[in-house]
């Protein structure tokens, strides 16, 4: 065994077995560190407390000082808010600016902070306010749903900035709908029903298991509109999509979209219909070219009208011969 150990190529082995797992590990550190370290003084400041779950008070009087476990709902990730669409925004762009204050006035308690309407309101291109107040959870539950209870602001993070990961694209957006329909703790809390069996419930589904891995959940239980780029009008279970053909098509609900921009960036520059998506769901004339399209009903056309000519050629030559 010592004269193995000896050997050298048994000794480079070690060291490259051993030596990679290691910079791996310091380079992920690293990383973390340079994505945590993008957040200004201020947010730092803040992320001292609340990215932690202990958090330290000190009583100004006796000096004395307590250490407290933050409670999970005040918790924030620095990580993946640093990452997060709203990573770059300091806190008292939303918060009371009183929040500065360490610990903080009971008063910001009851201040009204910044609703995600008084950014993203009027926007025609997403028109998520007047899309939201048409859809089941505005109609059905009131106030008590509001946009945090599916968008969390301090880690949201839009999934169409993520190319060529379409899988986890759609584990993004689902996991925000089954942060409710897959949890009963969740669901409770807003609706007084039974949790449903989400497995039984889509049992209708052929291949079940690939259309969740591989479609949002709004792709079937949403209104979808081709000038809208996000779809916030979530239709009752009964108007869900439950034909195969919407799509699975050409001009499918999916190249709506799902596939909106990759669809639209492929035909414009192949001429191919959603050749996109070959690889991701299968739909029907997925391989079909624009311009073969039009070559192909061209020549039909030329064909017919052969024919027709052929036709008509052989009915006056045979009229003719019978007249004589």
């Amino acid at each position: 065994m010592r004269d193995w150990f000896r050997n050298r190529r048994g000794g480079r082995l070690i060291f490259i077995v051993g030596f990679i797992p290691l910079l791996f590990t310091i380079f992920l550190s690293t990383a973390s560190e340079q994505e945590v370290a993008i957040a200004d003084e201020e947010t730092r400041h803040c992320l001292s407390c609340h990215g932690s779950y202990k958090y330290q008070l000190t009583d100004t009087v006796t000096g004395d000082v307590a250490t407290l476990k933050m409670h999970s709902d005040l918790y924030i990730d620095p990580l993946a808010y640093s990452n997060a669409t709203h990573g770059t925004f300091k806190c008292t762009d939303c918060h009371s600016a009183d929040y500065t204050i360490h610990p903080h006035p009971i008063n910001t308690k009851f201040e009204l902070q910044y609703a995600c309407m008084d950014c993203h309101g009027g926007d025609e291109m997403y028109a998520i306010e007047e899309e939201y107040l048409k859809s089941i959870h505005a109609t059905e539950l009131g106030e008590e749903f509001t946009c945090w209870s599916c968008h969390n602001p301090h880690t949201y993070k839009l999934s169409d900035k993520q190319p060529g990961q379409l899988v986890n694209r759609v584990a993004m957006n689902n996991a925000a709908c089954l942060n409710c329909h897959g949890n009963i703790d969740n669901y409770a809390v807003l609706i007084e029903k039974e949790l449903p069996d989400l497995i039984k419930s889509h049992e209708w589904l052929p291949n079940q298991s690939l259309h969740f891995r591989k479609v949002r959940c709004i792709d079937c239980h949403a209104a979808n509109n081709d000038s809208i780029l996000v779809a916030h009008f979530v239709l009752p279970a009964d108007q869900s999509v439950r034909n195969c053909v919407e799509c699975h098509s050409t001009n499918s609900i999916l190249m709506a979209s799902l596939y909106k921009h990759q669809a639209v960036e492929k035909r414009n520059s192949l001429g191919f219909y959603n050749g996109v998506i070959m690889n991701e769901a299968y739909v029907i004339g997925a391989n079909r070219n624009y311009y073969l399209n039009i070559a192909s009903i061209v020549i039909f056309i030329m064909v017919l009208i052969g024919i027709a000519i052929h036709a008509t050629l052989r009915y006056i030559h045979r009229h003719k011969r019978h007249g004589n």
